[in-house]
């Protein structure tokens, strides 16, 4: 396992009702592909090794005693085999019948695992022949030599620890308490689970969202394989739709009537880092739980995944895929940055509004959202006061969309050129106007917030901040300049998530003039425009200087939600941003990145106030409290080992 990444498989075999020998040979076939696929953990049906739909021929001692014999036939098939397999098959024990999941690793049976939750309504009669599993835990005989079966077993990996796997059997996921529950507060990382779930119109649909939501309850990975084409259909339909699930995320789903092995890398550090940090997950209790200790070889697993990850890494994670959802999604976002803003509005009795407006995408989504807040106030927009400034980079461009954006919103428009303020400045401390460096930069900067926080005053108005949290985390604002104001709206907003809000409000606003301003300002390219320009085109690009932004929010998500190393940020970066950017790129900015984050740690302490919008935010107050002096060596350390790459 290379980076908390292991490879799981769901598999249907194509059984013949009540010939275990068959069935034992397609389960040996699946379990070579799984090998050859790398598979670390393969999942098969309830009650495969016999079929499901059997019936009485379950009382008979001839399926019985066959399919234990072809369940050692599987034990000495794994025998060398770097794998956990689950099969399910029928267990007499004790004069009952259970309906169990053999755990085997290597040639040997780990144990047995009965189902609890026996159906017996509609279309099944599972307690005819089967007797429910206890929490209790029994040894039984396997050719002379004693095996533990019940419930309450866990079965960890010595070489990987984050790797724990409990089962439970089809109907105990869809009780209203699961074993599955109880399991992984027992120390359970992934729910594996044999079952032989029937097909009726709109079943897959529920099926599937209710092995996302246990997987996500349970901050778990979930393997779920279903019976399918070979069960009898005298009554029933078997569709063989296979589940990877790992904290509410689908990494893999099979068509569904076709027999198929789905396969899926679960990331097991990012299930350890999310209980980690939730604290009301609680901590493991596995007294009443018998722990099974297997070993697996995970180098030919390294190798594999070294090549490819079996599971889609979005290199966009703040911004959604589908376009329905991406567009639910802006609204949502507009929506709390509104009601953030009409709270503070409303809280101090202030009825005005002030903020910087450029032409760039930071200001018009402030604009956007202070219109939208002062209409739920039933404000007028005439108060609120769109200040343009200006100064030696502005271009004729963002100045002009700046104005007939503001127009067309029915804001104030206000300019106030501030070339003679900031000259008289430099003038006053000494500084040569042709030197345009971090000081001709920057002075520009805190100008245009003394003027805005002037005319705060002058109106008794807000300051509405435009900076983004892509700028915040790499310290890309003026400290006491567009670093600060009196509510950030943007705050906790990422710029690849800025884009797409300006662009959905362009596309809904209705307004055609309105439509035209904005999707010019998403043509523009990301400046502060503090550098004069050449001939009269933006000299100066924000994502020259400190790198693509869809590169750092994608370091920032996995920086911040998980925790990860950076060698493994990397290394999904390569996937995520394959034909995008060179490995080399990547890793430069990634590099950036880090630096950044740790040296500017002392903006993000003293941020004003402001909405948080997602899962990823940078406020001192909630998300992020960092001390400002943190040294950054042992992520830098790590930074090293990818240099070779």
């Amino acid at each position: 396992m290379k980076d908390g990444f292991f490879r799981a498989a769901a598999a249907t075999p194509k059984v013949k009702v009540a010939d275990p020998v068959h069935n034992r040979e397609e389960i040996c076939k699946l379990i070579e592909a799984g090998e050859r696929e790398h598979v670390g953990l393969m999942v098969f049906p309830e009650l495969c090794l016999t079929a499901y739909t059997c019936g009485d021929l379950f009382l008979q001692m001839p399926l019985l005693r066959k399919a234990k014999e072809e369940l050692r036939e599987i034990e000495q098939f794994t025998k060398g085999r770097s794998m956990l397999v689950l099969v399910g098959l029928p267990w007499e024990h004790g004069g009952k019948l259970y309906n169990v999941a053999a755990a085997i690793c290597d040639g040997v049976l780990l144990g047995l695992v009965p189902k609890k939750n026996l159906p017996n309504y509609s279309e099944f009669y599972e307690q005819r022949h089967f007797t429910a599993g206890t929490e209790g835990l029994v040894t039984t005989d396997w050719f002379g030599r004693p095996v533990v079966m019940g419930m309450n077993l866990l079965f960890k990996c010595r070489e990987i620890p984050e790797l724990v796997v409990a089962a439970e059997i089809c109907e105990d996921v869809w009780v209203p308490c699961p074993p599955s529950i109880r399991h992984c507060l027992a120390g359970a990382t992934v729910i594996a689970n044999c079952s032989a779930s029937d097909e009726v119109v709109g079943k897959d649909s529920y099926r599937r969202e209710l092995i996302l939501g246990q997987s996500a309850r349970l901050i778990c990975g979930y393997v779920y394989a279903n019976a399918g084409e070979g069960e009898s259909t005298q009554d029933l339909v078997f569709g063989g739709h296979n589940l990877i699930a790992e904290n509410g995320t689908l990494l893999a789903a099979s068509k569904r009537f076709v027999p198929e092995v789905i396969y899926g890398d679960l990331d097991l550090e990012r299930l350890s880092a999310e209980r980690r940090r939730t604290t009301t997950y609680p901590p493991e209790e596995s007294g009443h739980y018998m722990t099974v200790e297997f070993s697996l070889e995970t180098k030919h697993m390294e190798e594999a995944q070294r090549e490819k990850l079996l599971r889609y890494i979005d290199s966009r994670p703040f911004v959604p895929d589908n376009e329905a959802e991406r567009s639910r999604r802006c609204e949502e976002i507009f929506t709390i940055q509104a009601m953030g803003l009409k709270k503070r509005l409303e809280h101090t009795g202030i009825t005005h509004a002030v903020l910087g407006i450029s032409g760039g995408l930071d200001s018009t989504l402030a604009l956007l959202v202070t219109a939208r807040a002062f209409d739920l106030l039933g404000l007028p927009r005439e108060q609120i006061h769109a200040i343009t400034m200006p100064c030696f980079g502005t271009t004729d461009r963002t100045y002009q969309n700046a104005c007939r954006m503001t127009e067309k919103l029915g804001a104030s428009l206000r300019e106030i050129d501030i070339r003679a303020s900031v000259t008289r400045h430099f003038e006053d401390i000494g500084h040569d106007p042709e030197n345009h460096d971090v000081t001709y930069e920057n002075g520009q900067a805190r100008e245009r917030t003394q003027v805005l926080m002037d005319i705060a005053n002058q109106v008794s108005g807000l300051v509405i901040g435009t900076g983004d949290m892509s700028e915040l985390a790499l310290g890309w604002a003026t400290y006491n300049g567009d670093h600060m104001s009196m509510y950030g709206v943007n705050a906790s907003v990422p710029k690849t998530l800025v884009r797409h809000l300006v662009h959905y409000y362009a596309d809904t606003c209705k307004e055609s003039e309105l439509q035209a301003v904005l999707m010019d300002v998403l043509d523009t390219p990301v400046s502060p425009e503090l550098l004069p320009p050449k001939d009269g085109v933006i000299s100066q690009k924000t994502e020259d200087l400190v790198g693509p932004y869809e590169l750092h929010d994608f370091f920032l998500y996995y920086v911040l939600r998980f925790g990860y190393m950076p060698s493994k940020i990397y290394r999904m970066a390569l996937q995520a941003f394959a034909g995008e950017y060179e490995k080399e790129t990547i890793a430069n900015w990634l590099n950036v990145f880090y630096r950044r984050f740790f040296a500017q740690q002392f903006k993000r302490s003293c941020l004003p106030d402001g909405p948080k919008v997602g899962s990823v935010a940078v406020s001192p107050r909630g998300d992020l409290r960092m001390p400002s002096d943190a040294s950054r060596r042992i992520w830098m350390d790590d930074l090293e080992t990818i240099a070779g790459n």
